[in-house]
C-alpha cells in the first residue's frame, strides 16, 4: 500500500473514532438531561428543563429570538415565521393564491390540501436548515399564520391577508388550513400555526400602535370571536397572536379578559400567546397604559402572554428584583413555549418524529404546483359577462394585451409570501394559451397610480382596433398592505376610498371611445375595489385578487375557456365608500352584506361561470335536534363547471338589529355539462342562534327563511345574472 493510501486510511480512522467519541459524549450528556429522555412524560421533562435554567436564562427564551443554552445543550430558535399563502421569506417555496383568493375558492377540502402541502414545504426546509445549523429568523416551523381577522372595511390594506368578511367562511377556511398545516399525527405537529390577531383588528393601519377599537359585546361575539373560537376548540391551533390595538380600552397583549377568561379558561386554549412584533412596547409608548417596559412586559406575562416578538422582554428581570412579577409567572410562560417545542419534536430523536423523514423534493414539486395552479383557477370571480363574450377563441386573428399589472410579476404576491422561479405573469399566461398564428401585440400603456408623465399615446387605438383587448388593471402590495410594505401607499397601506385609480379608469374610457371591440378587464388587489365605471366599460369584468405563481396560466385558462370560473365574492363591493360607516368604526351596523342596508355594487358569494345552474328543492326533513335540506343542482350549459352551492338564514329580527340574512354552510360541486346532483345541507340548531346585546346566544320565536343558491339571496344577485335561490320556512324551536 502507497504512504499517501495509508496516511489517507490513518486520518479517516481518527476522525470516525473522534466523531463517534463526540456522539457518545453527547449522547451521556443528554442522558444526563431529563428533557431528551423521550420516555417521560412531556410535562415532566418541561418542568425539569425550565427548574435547572437561571432566571436570566429563562427570559432569553421568552423572546421571539430564543437564545442558546449551551451548558444544557438547548438550542437557540427563532420563532417567527410566516407562510398565509406559502412558506413566506425564506427562499424558494410554492406560491399559493394570497389567502382572500384562497378564500373565494369556497373550497374547505382544497384549502386543507394547500396548507398541507405548505406544512409538507416547512419542515422540509426546517429540515434541511437544522442539518446546515441554519437557525436564523424565518428558518423555524412556527408560522404566524393564518390571519382570521374580518375583512370589515375595504379601506383595510390587510384585508387580503383574511379570509374576507363572513365569520362562518372565515371559520371553516382557517379551520381547514390549520388542520392542513398541523398536520394529523397523535403525537408531533409537522407545523406549528398560529391565529392573528387576536382580537377585533382591522385597521387603520396608521394608528394601530395606539388605537382603541370599541365594539359591543353584540358585535364582538357574533361576529370578531367566531374565528379565534373554531380554531381553538375546533383545530387545536398552536398559536395564538395578540393584536397591537386596545379592545374596548385594554391592549389585546396585555388584557386578561380575552387572554386569560376566554382564550385559556372558556375555550381551553394549549398554546403559546405571542405578541404582535413591537406590540408590549406599545402598552407603554403608544396606549399609555403603563409607564416603562418592564411594566407593560409585567402586564403581559400575568395576562397570559408567552413570547414577545420585539425587545421589551429583555426588562423581565428588573420586573421581577421590583417585585412586579414573581419568578413562578416566569416559569408558567416559558413552560407553555415548551410544550410547543417538544410537540414540534425538538427533543426527540429525529427517527421518532414522522415529519424529519421529508426531504427537500416537495419544494415546488409538480404536484404542489398543479395545486396551485387549480386554486388559481378556482379563486378567480368573473363579475360581469355581457353577450357572453368569454371564453374568447384561441385561434383570433389579433389580440392586445394592455394594463400596469399585465407582466407584473407582483401582481401575482400579494404579501407575505415566498419566492418560487416559476411564476407565470398573466401576459405570459396569455401568449402561451392562444393560437401560434395569433397576432399578440403588448404595451403597459397606462402607470398604475397616477397619469403618465409622457402625454404620447401609443397604445389605446391598437387595442382598440384589436379583435379583443385584455386589459390588467387594479393594484399591487407596493399600494396596499401592512404599515411599512407599501412604499406607495400615502396611508401607510389602507385605500382611502377603495376606488380603482382614477388613472386607470380614464385610460379604460379611452379605449372604451375608440373600439367596440371586446374589452375584457382584469382586477387584482386583495380588497373590494370599487369599480363602478368598469362595470360600465368593460365587456368582461373578472376579480384575479393575487393569485400566486400560477396566476398567469390560471387566468388564461379562464379567458378562453378550458376552465369556467367559479370563484365567489369573499365580501362585498359597494358602490362607493361613502355607503360605509366611518372607517375608524368598529359597530358591525352598515356593514358586510350582513348588515349593509346600501344596495352593493358586486355582492358577497356572487360570481359567474359558463353555465347556467338551477336549484330545486326535493325534500325537508327533521331528525332529533337536525334539519336535513335536499336539493337537486343542475348545469343546463353546455360547459362544464363547479357550483358552490350556499346556505343562508334569515331569523324573524332580520333587519331589526340583527343580520339580513348569514351564511351557515356551502359546498362546492362539480357538474359537467347536464349533468344533475342531489346535494344535502344538515343544520343543527346552533346555525339558527342569534346573538344579543351581551353576548348571549337565543333563539327567537317565528319561522326562519333558508334560501340556498349561488349567491347571497338578494334582487342585486339575481340582477347581475346569479341562478334564483330556493326557500324554505322553518321553526327551529319545533325541533326536539
Amino acid at each position: 500500500m502507497r504512504i499517501f493510501e495509508i496516511r489517507s486510511l490513518t486520518v479517516l480512522i481518527v476522525s470516525l473514532i473522534l466523531s463517534t467519541n463526540s456522539l457518545l459524549i453527547k449522547a451521556q450528556n443528554n442522558s444526563d438531561f431529563l428533557w431528551y429522555d423521550y420516555s417521560l412524560p412531556m410535562e415532566e421533562r418541561i418542568e425539569a428543563l425550565v427548574n435547572s435554567m437561571t432566571l436570566e436564562e429563562k427570559i432569553t427564551q421568552l423572546l421571539d429570538e430564543s437564545q442558546e443554552i449551551s451548558r444544557l445543550d438547548v438550542p437557540r430558535y427563532g420563532w417567527w415565521n410566516e407562510c398565509l399563502h406559502g412558506v413566506a421569506r425564506t427562499g424558494r417555496s410554492t406560491v399559493f393564491p394570497q389567502a382572500i383568493g384562497l378564500a373565494s375558492t369556497f373550497d374547505v377540502e382544497l384549502i386543507k390540501q394547500i396548507a398541507s402541502a405548505i406544512g409538507d414545504e416547512g419542515r422540509a426546509k426546517f429540515n434541511l436548515a437544522i442539518k446546515n445549523n441554519n437557525r436564523s429568523r424565518f428558518a423555524g416551523i412556527t408560522y404566524w399564520s393564518p390571519n382570521v381577522n374580518i375583512f370589515r372595511d375595504p379601506r383595510w390594506g390587510r384585508g387580503q391577508e383574511t379570509y374576507g368578511e363572513d365569520p362562518y367562511l372565515t371559520s371553516r377556511i382557517g379551520v381547514a388550513f390549520v388542520n392542513g398545516l398541523q398536520g394529523n399525527d397523535p403525537k408531533y405537529l409537522k407545523a406549528a400555526a398560529c391565529a392573528k390577531h387576536y382580537v377585533v383588528h382591522s385597521g387603520p393601519e396608521a394608528v394601530r400602535h395606539e388605537f382603541n377599537a370599541e365594539v359591543s359585546m353584540k358585535d364582538l361575539w357574533e361576529t370578531y370571536m367566531p374565528a379565534f373560537e373554531a380554531l381553538v376548540t375546533e383545530a387545536n391551533v398552536e398559536g395564538v397572536m395578540g393584536a397591537y390595538n386596545r379592545t374596548n380600552g385594554e391592549a389585546c397583549c396585555a388584557s386578561p379578559y380575552l387572554m386569560t377568561e376566554i382564550l385559556r379558561n372558556k375555550w381551553g386554549f394549549d398554546g403559546y400567546f405571542v405578541s404582535d412584533c413591537g406590540a408590549i412596547k406599545d402598552i407603554y409608548e403608544g396606549h399609555g397604559l403603563a409607564q416603562t417596559a418592564e411594566e407593560a412586559s409585567a402586564m403581559a406575562i400575568k395576562a397570559g402572554m408567552n413570547l414577545n416578538c420585539g425587545s421589551s422582554f429583555e426588562s423581565l428581570n428588573d420586573a421581577v428584583k421590583n417585585g412586579l412579577l414573581t419568578e413562578n409567572d416566569i416559569d408558567k410562560a416559558v413552560a407553555q413555549l415548551y410544550k410547543t417545542r417538544f410537540r414540534l419534536g425538538f427533543f426527540d430523536p429525529e427517527e421518532n418524529n414522522p415529519f424529519s423523514k421529508i426531504g427537500p423534493e416537495v419544494v415546488g414539486s409538480e404536484e404542489h404546483v398543479n395545486l396551485a395552479l387549480k386554486a388559481a383557477q378556482n379563486s378567480m370571480v368573473l363579475v360581469k359577462n355581457k353577450n357572453n363574450v368569454l371564453p374568447l377563441k384561441k385561434d383570433l386573428r389579433t389580440l392586445f394585451v394592455t394594463g400596469p399589472q399585465a407582466a407584473n410579476a407582483e401582481a401575482l404576491l400579494g404579501n407575505y409570501y415566498g419566492l418560487s422561479g416559476n411564476t407565470v405573469n398573466f401576459l405570459d399566461g396569455i401568449v402561451k394559451k392562444v393560437s401560434v398564428g395569433t397576432s399578440v401585440n403588448y404595451n403597459l400603456g397606462q402607470m398604475p397610480y397616477q397619469n403618465n408623465a409622457n402625454p404620447i399615446d401609443w397604445t389605446t387605438d391598437k387595442a382598440a382596433n384589436a379583435e379583443a383587448c385584455i386589459a390588467v388593471m387594479g393594484f399591487t402590495g407596493i399600494m396596499e398592505g401592512e404599515e411599512g410594505g407599501a412604499i406607495a401607499s400615502p396611508e401607510k397601506g389602507d385605500l382611502v376610498n377603495a376606488r380603482l385609480p382614477q388613472a386607470q379608469i380614464e385610460f379604460l374610457k379611452t379605449i372604451r371611445s375608440k373600439g367596440n371591440n371586446p374589452l375584457i378587464v382584469v382586477i387584482t388587489g386583495g380588497f373590494p375595489v370599487i369599480i363602478p365605471e368598469v362595470m360600465e366599460l368593460a365587456d368582461a369584468v373578472i376579480y384575479a385578487f393575487y393569485p400566486g405563481e400560477q396566476g398567469g396560466t390560471a387566468l388564461a385558462d379562464i379567458i378562453f375557456g378550458d376552465v369556467s370560473p367559479s370563484g365567489r365574492m369573499p365580501f362585498t363591493v359597494p358602490k362607493t365608500i361613502d355607503d360605509l360607516p366611518a372607517y375608524e368604526n368598529y359597530a358591525m351596523e352598515g356593514r358586510t352584506y350582513r348588515y349593509m342596508t346600501k344596495d352593493p355594487l358586486i355582492p358577497f358569494g356572487f360570481g359567474l361561470s359558463y353555465s347556467s345552474v338551477k336549484y330545486e328543492a326535493t325534500g325537508l326533513e327533521t331528525s332529533g335536534n337536525m334539519i336535513e335540506l335536499n336539493v337537486k343542482v343542475s348545469n343546463e350549459g353546455k360547459y362544464n363547471t363547479e357550483e358552490i352551492a350556499q346556505v343562508y338564514i334569515a331569523s324573524p329580527m332580520a333587519g331589526k338589529g340583527h343580520p339580513f340574512y348569514s351564511l351557515k354552510d356551502f359546498q362546492r360541486i362539480s357538474l359537467h355539462s347536464g349533468e344533475s346532483k342531489e346535494v344535502k345541507f344538515i343544520l343543527d340548531k346552533e346555525k339558527f342562534e342569534l346573538v344579543d346585546e351581551e353576548g348571549l346566544r337565543f333563539i327567537p320565536e317565528g319561522e326562519f327563511s333558508i334560501y340556498i343558491g349561488g349567491s347571497v339571496p338578494s334582487d342585486r344577485s339575481l340582477e347581475l345574472g346569479a341562478s334564483k335561490p330556493i326557500g324554505f320556512r322553518i321553526s327551529p324551536n319545533e325541533i326536539n
